[in-house]
């Protein structure tokens, strides 16, 4: 099956515009599927059955892997045979009655806003590294944008006058995320300090490290812990509960949904659809606690 997997990455590559980290994920849930089938006596594409993936489905649930983990390693064949179907490599598509694996009903995890307050107040003025962590915080939570998204912006991303910044999205989809006047000011106090920090003329990363180049996501992660503990709040907080934070609140002040999915850069509404279901549940709570006959 290697020929047909590098044919479809190269596919991803250039003809769907993926992501680098979409192509590794696809890569290494196709690589292990072939492994898989080879272990069982099979080795090339064309002679894959429906009834071999799902003893390979039923391999990944016997490892114990999260129904969340299986599905997404489903979507990734899925799509590989759906291309494969098409080019007429193969003479049906084997994942196609395949079902997904039944996933949790798990609501994102999300902050008040004063718990949100209290997280983007924690970095202090010790140096310019606490102006930069202020200006990612205040970024995060402004536009909602992913933390991928966030380290790979450039400083031309954005627009100071415009009160706006240029975010390319999953699938390299771009849309432009409104400012609000605390990240503005955040990444105009960081802007000086960016200068004075930057290691060559040629870097152009909006946020950069100690060593004058682009910051990783990993770190903006350990900032947050660094940032959620200094804060007081007793629950881990990662990039992305910022960005659930940012919808949560947005709908909870009576936003578009619609609205609310171009902002985040939700290709699907089904997807965005998940923070109503947030707000929703709060409201019951809310009425469950403060009406006498709620019970």
């Amino acid at each position: 099956m290697d020929v047909e997997i590098e044919r479809y990455l190269v596919h991803l590559e250039e003809g769907r515009n993926a992501s680098t980290h979409t192509i590794r994920a696809y890569s290494a849930d196709l690589v292990h599927l072939a492994g898989f089938l080879e272990g069982h006596g099979i080795s090339a594409a064309a002679e894959i059955t429906t009834l071999h993936l799902r003893m390979w489905l039923a391999d990944l649930t016997e490892t114990g892997l999260s129904p969340v983990t299986r599905a997404r390693k489903l979507s990734a064949v899925r799509a590989f045979f759906r291309f494969l179907a098409r080019k007429e490599l193969v003479p049906g598509n084997p994942a196609a009655a395949l079902r997904s694996p039944r996933r949790p009903g798990r609501l994102p995890k999300f902050l008040t806003t004063a718990e949100t307050s209290r997280l983007l107040s924690a970095p202090g003025e010790e140096d310019r590294f606490a102006t930069r962590d202020r200006a990612i915080l205040e970024f995060l939570y402004s536009t909602g944008c992913r933390v991928g998204e966030l380290v790979a912006l450039s400083e031309e991303d954005v627009d100071q006058r415009g009160a706006v910044a240029r975010i390319m999205g999953k699938g390299r989809r771009e849309r432009l995320a409104p400012l609000g006047s605390f990240a503005l000011e955040a990444l105009r106090e960081w802007f000086p300090e960016r200068l004075a920090l930057v290691a060559s003329l040629r870097e152009n990363a909006l946020f950069l490290n100690r060593y004058g180049t682009r910051l990783s996501a990993r770190s903006v992660g350990r900032l947050l812990e660094k940032y959620t503990l200094r804060s007081g709040l007793s629950r881990r907080i990662s990039p992305h509960a910022l960005r659930h934070s940012f919808a949560t609140h947005l709908l909870e002040a009576g936003a578009d949904l619609r609205a609310v999915q171009e902002l985040l850069g939700h290709q699907n509404l089904e997807t965005t659809q998940i923070y109503t279901h947030v707000t929703v549940e709060r409201m019951r709570k809310i009425y469950n606690k403060a009406h006498p006959r709620s019970r």
